[in-house]
């Protein structure tokens, strides 16, 4: 079975059936769907390779994901549900993704890939985007998108949950519940989330007229023993906080723990705020409170921009006038935040 095959069953020249396949917009999208349906009827696909070389891009793009981390930490769930979002998303716009692997991390290998296979762009994340390999890669203007990186070069953008806000809300929150003590275990704060997370937290806290302690800030990096350590750092204070916000819920769940074996009420005598809404967050018990991520909804603005800068083209705006594009998130009010110790619960 060939397009030959095709072109003469759906009464249509070559031409047409390659327009059909390739999405051209010089057919009409009643001859598009005759022609694609005959080709299912027959089973026929077009060869890829073809394709790529008709249209001068693949579908396929591909995703850098550092996973270095996981021989140390394990899988981060939140990492795990975003991936599943951009495969549903990519999938929907017609592309299939590829993960990048490498052992040369800082030479040419992302480059060689992206040119071996024609990348139609790439998606980056959990990556440090000052590695040289990195520079290279932006700065080739090959369509590069990153999920809380903050990726500059000519066809660059950067997708993040409104991180600051988040933050901001959760204060607000227990500043409503009666807590004047309001501590926080951050995460990297190299990283964007954790960096825009701690801004939050110190701006809101500045506005509410909160005294800036600097014995309520305990640094931590996402993963849960950090948020163990944090936690009996807080607690080993001659004058303790009463509630934490916790810049991930994988920490938060470990602060939870220690407040737990101190023979503390999470949500009583120290309120538990957390970060992302993973699913483990609404099985501990008690449940945890938590400023909810839309892992689904980063995915599609993902996808949206890397849509919209491969379609830009050489034609592409200087990336110094591409702000990022922000998705909301909301608070998840649960079990481990209460009223501040003496106030009355409602």
């Amino acid at each position: 079975m060939d397009i030959r095959e095709v072109a003469r069953r759906s009464g249509v020249s070559m031409a047409t059936v390659s327009r059909a396949f390739n999405d051209r917009p010089d057919i009409s999208r009643a001859t598009r769907e005759h022609v694609l349906a005959v080709a299912r009827k027959l089973g026929y696909a077009p060869d890829q390779q073809a394709r790529t070389l008709v249209r001068r891009r693949s579908d396929l793009v591909g995703i850098i994901w550092d996973t270095t981390y996981l021989s140390v930490h394990g899988q981060h769930p939140f990492l795990q549900d975003l991936l599943v979002g951009l495969k549903i998303a990519f999938t929907a716009g017609g592309h299939h993704l590829m993960l990048l692997s490498t052992d040369d991390p800082d030479g040419d290998a992302y480059m060689r890939i992206a040119r071996q296979y024609n990348l139609a762009g790439l998606v980056l994340m959990g990556v440090d985007e000052r590695r040289p390999a990195i520079t290279r890669l932006l700065a080739s203007g090959r369509p590069c998108v990153g999920i809380d990186l903050p990726l500059r070069g000519p066809r660059a953008g950067f997708v993040t949950s409104d991180n600051r806000a988040g933050a901001a809300a959760a204060v607000d929150h227990l500043h409503a519940l009666g807590h004047h003590r309001i501590a926080t275990i951050t995460g990297p704060p190299e990283l964007l989330p954790g960096a825009e997370r701690l801004a939050g937290y110190r701006e809101r806290t500045a506005a509410l007229g909160l005294p800036a302690r600097e014995d309520y800030l305990v640094h931590g990096d996402f993963f849960l023993d950090s948020g163990r350590q944090g936690m009996r750092r807080l607690l080993a204070l001659a004058d303790p906080p009463t509630a934490v916000l916790v810049a991930g819920d994988e920490m938060a769940i470990g602060a939870l723990d220690v407040i737990i074996d101190a023979g503390l009420r999470p949500g009583r005598e120290v309120s538990v705020v957390g970060y992302d809404d993973v699913e483990a967050a609404s099985l501990v018990r008690p449940a945890l409170t938590t400023v909810a991520q839309d892992r689904s909804e980063l995915a599609r603005a993902a996808a949206g921009l890397l849509a919209e800068l491969i379609g830009d083209g050489d034609g592409a705006s200087d990336d110094a006038s591409r702000p990022p594009r922000l998705v909301p998130n909301r608070l998840v009010v649960r079990g481990s935040s209460g009223p501040a110790p003496g106030r009355p619960r409602g």
